[in-house]
């Protein structure tokens, strides 16, 4: 029992001390494990703290050489740039050096025209001078033979006569001769003088020809010049393009400053001012802009290129110039100008007929884009018919307001001639008076029984003198009524 209770004691003390050192034993192994642990943790701590520092300093190198790569990078696309500009000038510089030999080519050829043209008139100069040579030598032979013949024939003549007429019938004959002899030399100094013209005319044909090479030269080189002004600087196409609107004006019959007006400025409401090419002015205070916009460019690269992909970047880039300009006039809204009636369109004017047509051929939704806009596309052709229209308007407009005026000034001269016929018929109602009474007083002084005439000539028949006797009216030769006064008295 003692034992026992001896064993329940110690076991429990036996078993917690025995407990206690296996856990002291487990506790001081887990420490060194944990010292072992936190020391290779430790260790590897350093290493990563070192292998982070050498990769700090490799991202440094690294980044430097980054840095430095980027920077060889934008110097090499800066190279490339300045290549691809080279390249890009080495490329307008061959398509304008190609421009130029077609150019020089057509003027070589129009040389070439000329050149033959000019041959074809020397050739002519020189067989109208060999004609003209030819023509005065057979004048003066014939004047030289003329001159024997009519020199035999006057001595003949002068030879017969001094033996046949007398010294009257001699100077008849050189009554005769000497016009002869006039127009024979009238005829001279006409041929002299023809032959003269003629020299004249072939100087001045000479020197027409000088003129016309130096002309020609000329023109190919203001072509050459309007050439290149035209593709190099845009505000001398915009020039270019109103001149050729200005010409289609004129051309059409209306008149500026009265059916049109140009480069008008007009200020809107926002302070802003817009200064359209032109405004044409329709009957009833109507308005119609014209805009003139050249596209010549892309046009000119279209016509010189040599391969089709090329023309067909051109002819893209020339459809999309025209898309710029319809968008930019539509932007302008020159329907809101202030002091305007306008229609509810605007013409944007494309002065090159050929690049026109080309436009719309290959893209004909153009009209309806530049319909959305409020736009329509003309050129020369089509914008001559529409300002004819316009003239025809303005003359019907003009004719229908001088209807009245004319109605009333043919009503007064109605009246007017009405009141002449009046006149002239009252005129004649009086002549025909003058005339009865002119009759009458005729009778009485020397057509009637008794007139006063034949009783005045009764004195001279009875012996009265008288400086000259009178004459009637009926005759130029002095008529005497003594005759009929006899014959009177003596039946008397």
């Amino acid at each position: 029992m003692s034992y026992s209770v001896f064993f329940y004691i110690i076991g429990p003390i036996i078993g917690i001390s025995f407990g206690w050192c296996i856990s002291k034993v487990f506790l001081h192994k887990r420490n060194m494990v944990n010292t072992v642990t936190r020391i290779s943790l430790e260790k590897r701590l350093q290493e990563t703290n070192e292998a982070l520092i050498e990769e700090k300093n490799i991202r440094k190198q690294t980044e430097i050489m980054l840095r430095d790569s980027e920077c060889e990078q934008h110097r090499l696309f800066g190279k490339l740039a300045s290549a691809e500009e080279q390249l890009t000038s080495i490329s307008c510089l061959q398509e304008k050096c190609k421009t130029l030999n077609q150019a020089l080519l057509e003027q070589k050829k129009i040389n070439d025209i000329r050149t033959i043209e000019l041959c074809k008139l020397s050739i002519r100069l020189e067989e109208n001078k060999k004609s003209s040579e030819e023509k005065q030598r057979l004048l003066t032979n014939n004047e030289q033979r003329l001159s024997v013949q009519f020199e035999n024939l006057s001595n003949r003549i002068f030879s017969d006569a001094g033996r046949k007429i007398d010294e009257q019938n001699r100077q008849s004959l050189n009554c005769l001769l000497i016009p002869l002899r006039e127009k024979l030399e009238g005829f001279y100094r006409q041929v002299e003088d023809n032959f003269g013209k003629e020299s004249h005319e072939r100087h001045i044909l000479t020197q027409e020809i000088r003129n016309l090479q130096q002309l020609n030269s000329q023109i190919a080189q203001e072509a050459i010049n309007l050439s290149r002004a035209l593709k190099g600087n845009n505000k001398i196409q915009g020039n270019w393009g109103e001149v050729v609107l200005q010409r289609v004006l004129e051309t059409s019959g209306l008149r500026e400053n009265h059916e049109f007006e140009t480069q008008i400025s007009i200020q809107q409401n926002d302070g802003r001012r817009l200064q359209p090419d032109v405004i044409v002015r329709l009957p009833q205070e109507k308005d119609v802009i014209i805009d003139a916009k050249v596209s010549l460019v892309a046009y000119e690269r279209y016509f010189n290129s040599e391969n089709d992909h090329e023309r067909q970047l051109a002819l893209n880039e020339h459809i999309n110039s025209i898309r710029t300009h319809i968008k930019f006039l539509g932007n302008k809204n020159y329907q809101n100008l202030p002091g305007l009636r306008l229609l509810d369109y605007i013409l944007l004017f494309i002065p090159i007929e050929p690049a026109f047509i080309l436009a719309i051929s290959q893209q004909p939704d153009l009209i309806s884009e530049a319909l959305l806009h409020n736009i329509i596309l003309v050129s020369p052709t089509t914008l001559l018919v529409a300002l004819r229209t316009i003239n025809n308007l303005w003359r019907y407009e003009y004719q229908s307001k001088n209807a009245q005026h004319i109605a009333d000034r043919a009503t007064r001269l109605y009246d007017k001639l009405r009141l002449f016929i009046d006149d002239i018929h009252a005129i004649g109602q009086s002549l025909d008076k003058a005339k009865n009474s002119y009759q009458l007083a005729k009778n009485k002084l020397y057509e009637g029984r008794g007139n006063i005439i034949s009783q005045a000539e009764r004195f001279r028949a009875l012996g009265i003198k008288v400086k000259r006797p009178i004459i009637t009216p009926q005759s130029d030769i002095p008529h005497s009524f003594a005759e009929n006064v006899d014959v009177t008295l003596q039946a008397e």
